[in-house]
């Protein structure tokens, strides 16, 4: 049970178990949402409408970007699918956006449907630690009381924060998202045991990592060779003229590693975007320019920092450098093959260049 920050007026423990014997994600986004609601807007009364659409913007971005599965009991996937389509919203909208788009739908039929699933057992049964669960109507006339200091009243489709409660979630607010989003990733890590960098998919960052160093490694080798053929559409690439593609997506593998990562004509990008290259087309290519390209820096420069990005592939850098083309490309197949499975098995998309 995790340890939580004591306070002399309010049962830690209670609140360690609130995600005890869960089965869907739903109790985990629904207590970040009122956490956000009490501390960035300082809300105490919240209806259960505002703290859905938290729950809808919280977890969007690991479902429409990273198509991270939230399990057969778990409709939160497919309520979230339906609303982007419904609503025509970007995948990658702002989050202050979408909850702006959903507010101003709100009263449609459709939209209040799908979200109305939310409503139906969360925030009497989140209530359990506190209150033992018996039907609905009792939890609300305990909750009503407090009782054992429940962190909140249910009134109607509406919730009141316990004032005893205000304090400690302010104080505390980022232990309390980090010990939700802690149990979140435990919980995930079970639905979805060969995802990379789990915990990573659920927060949408701020910015990605530059690539600087990665381009400047690039262009090192494009100034040796002179160009270098983008492997989708067949162009010269030159020096600074080019996106860097990552081969496997980067909503993925959420890494920089150079193994996985390729000049590409200016294009490509886009249209790819996070799609998974035909591997009958492209991956043969793809570890031809890679065997190269290590070969010509590490006879450059040995001591080059970003080669050791290979090292995940391959024990020895010298070793690699020295291999067959035939075993070089066994290692890129065998490495990326059966992360490109994984993805197809996630609902991404297999794509080929159409120019």
């Amino acid at each position: 049970m995790a340890t939580l920050p004591h306070d002399n007026n309010i049962d830690t423990r209670i609140l360690a178990q609130i995600f005890n014997n869960t089965v869907a994600t739903y109790k985990f986004y629904w207590f970040v949402s009122i956490l956000d609601l009490v501390v960035k807007d300082g809300k105490r009364k919240i209806s259960f409408w505002e703290i859905i659409i938290g729950i809808i913007a919280e977890a969007w971005y690991p479902i429409h970007y990273f198509r991270i599965s939230f399990g057969k009991s778990d409709s939160l996937y497919d309520q979230i699918i339906k609303i982007q389509a419904l609503l025509d919203i970007p995948i990658d909208v702002d989050k202050e956006v979408l909850k702006r788009k959903i507010i101003a739908n709100i009263e449609n039929t459709e939209v209040k449907s799908l979200l109305r699933v939310f409503a139906l057992n969360v925030p009497y049964r989140f209530l359990s630690p506190w209150i033992n669960y018996t039907i609905d109507n009792e939890v609300v006339e305990r909750s009503k009381r407090f009782e054992n200091n429940c962190l909140y009243a249910i009134n109607g489709e509406s919730v009141e924060i316990n004032p005893i409660w205000i304090s400690y979630l302010n104080e505390h607010y980022l232990i309390m998202r980090d010990f939700t989003f802690w149990n979140l990733t435990l919980f995930l890590q079970k639905r979805n045991p060969n995802v990379p960098d789990l915990s990573s998919k659920l927060i949408k960052p701020i910015q990605r990592n530059s690539l600087i160093k990665q381009r400047n490694f690039w262009d090192q080798y494009i100034d040796i060779k002179g160009t270098i053929e983008c492997i989708y559409t067949a162009k010269r690439l030159i020096k600074r003229e080019y996106d860097l593609d990552h081969f496997v997506p980067w909503s993925f593998v959420s890494h920089n590693l150079l193994w996985n990562l390729l000049p590409a004509d200016g294009g490509i990008n886009s249209s790819k975007s996070n799609n998974i290259p035909e591997l009958s087309l492209y991956l043969k290519p793809f570890a031809r320019i890679h065997k190269s390209a290590i070969e010509t820096i590490y006879n450059v420069n040995p001591s080059n920092k970003l080669l050791e990005d290979y090292l995940t592939l391959y024990y020895s850098i010298p070793d690699f450098v020295h291999l067959s083309d035939e075993e070089f490309y066994d290692i890129f197949k065998n490495t990326i093959s059966p992360l490109v499975q994984i993805a197809e098995n996630m609902g991404f998309k297999y794509w080929r260049c159409k120019t």
